[in-house]
């Protein structure tokens, strides 16, 4: 595979999507080793047909670690199939308890520690007159956020939050032997974080997520055995990296998007009540998630393009919520743009059942940086660059200064 090429594709997937969606039938590209699906209705015909379309491949790493990387994930839990990679009975078994630890009105009272996390956080940076938004809040409070929903001990939410990092790190990431393994030996130190925190709610069940999916998928109270324990880590890991990491692309490109078009930071700033508005849209505008792959069960055609059983496509949300044939000015970033349907979280039974979730945090977010930095600015001596992933799609770093 051709790194310089993908790593071009990843850090600016929109031009490629373009000529692919202006393009008849599907687009083959060999860097992501599938069928792109670029439009709006095709991408969608494709996630409302998950028994021709199966997820078991979704998460195909672009890298695959080396021996001495694999050696240290030995060592570890988890690698069950979770709620992203499996179909039908499966896939409704995972799913049901995110869906009731995800309710709304569950998300709903986290609002209040939502507000105070996020407050807290621009306390510590907003007399200094600038700060690096990824690290010092984008990063933060998603992972204040997700750590209490899961019912992880606080002391242990900033390990959760950076083996999430390498997790993604490890499988998107091309990185010398040294890092891997450095990448390696952090996930598997979540992983056992995550296994003490399953244990401990077997032991003593509480009301958080962690117990929910111990009792939903491990019923009983006898002592869990390898094959449970392996399969709530799993789920968990995966909660935990989709639950925040998601938000955190979420909260960078939003704002890049808002102080790019300063129009319509202004706009916001002067009319608060288009906040939703602009959550929709900085989504649809540049999505965290960029796509999935699927992988054919059957022959079928699609687009006009026959593919043959075990194909591989990539279902590209970035590319279907920018199709002037589903949104007008779909290229123009516009925060008063009428509802619409876009796919930035999902469309069918993959949905994903944490977007209530992300919006709250960043309507909260815009809530409070319009108030109290309204004269947020991006740092002009700081180019923005995006990292090389269709999976969290957001600035490598965002560098924001205003007057103190």
């Amino acid at each position: 595979m051709d790194f310089d090429s993908l790593d071009g594709i990843q850090r600016d997937p929109y031009p490629l999507y373009e000529r692919a969606r202006s393009t008849p039938g599907l687009t083959f590209v060999p860097d992501l080793d599938a069928w792109l699906v670029a439009r709006d209705a095709d991408v969608r015909e494709v996630l409302l047909q998950p028994d021709t379309f199966s997820s078991a491949g979704a998460l195909r790493p672009d890298v695959t670690p080396g021996p001495a990387a694999l050696a240290v994930l030995a060592r570890g839990l988890g690698n069950r199939p979770t709620v992203v990679t499996t179909d039908g009975h499966a896939h409704r078994r995972l799913r049901a308890p995110l869906n009731s630890g995800l309710s709304a009105a569950r998300t709903a009272a986290l609002r209040p520690y939502m507000a105070e996390q996020a407050a807290a956080l621009v306390d510590g940076f907003a007399g200094d007159g600038r700060t690096e938004l990824m690290t010092a809040y984008a990063r933060k409070l998603p992972g204040a956020v997700i750590g209490r929903l899961i019912g992880l001990d606080p002391a242990d939410v900033p390990a959760a939050v950076h083996g999430s990092h390498r997790a993604e790190q490890l499988l998107f990431r091309l990185m010398p032997e040294a890092e891997q393994v450095a990448a390696a030996e952090d996930v598997v130190a979540l992983q056992h974080l995550l296994d003490r925190c399953v244990r401990a709610r077997r032991a003593e069940p509480r009301a958080d997520l962690c117990s929910t999916l111990v009792a939903a998928l491990a019923p009983g109270t006898g002592e869990l055995t390898p094959d449970q324990r392996n399969e709530l880590v799993s789920s968990l890991q995966n909660f935990l990296i989709a639950g925040h990491l998601t938000t955190t692309a979420l909260i960078g490109t939003t704002l890049l998007h808002l102080l790019r078009h300063r129009d319509q930071w202004e706009r916001l700033r002067a009319e608060p009540a288009l906040i939703p508005a602009a959550v929709e849209e900085a989504a649809r505008y540049d999505s965290a998630v960029q796509g999935f792959r699927r992988t054919t069960t059957r022959p079928v055609t699609l687009a006009g393009t026959r593919l043959p059983a075990h194909a591989t496509v990539f279902v590209a949300y970035g590319s279907a919520n920018r199709d002037k044939a589903r949104h007008a000015r779909a290229d123009t970033f516009d925060i008063t743009r009428p509802a619409g349907r876009h796919v930035a979280f999902g469309h069918g039974a993959h949905g994903c059942p944490g977007s209530h979730l992300a919006r709250i945090q960043l309507r909260l977010t815009l809530e409070l940086f319009t108030r109290r930095l309204p004269a947020l600015r991006l740092d002009p001596g700081h180019a923005v660059t995006m990292r090389p992933t269709l999976i969290h799609r957001s600035p490598e770093a965002l560098h924001l200064v205003w007057e103190a």
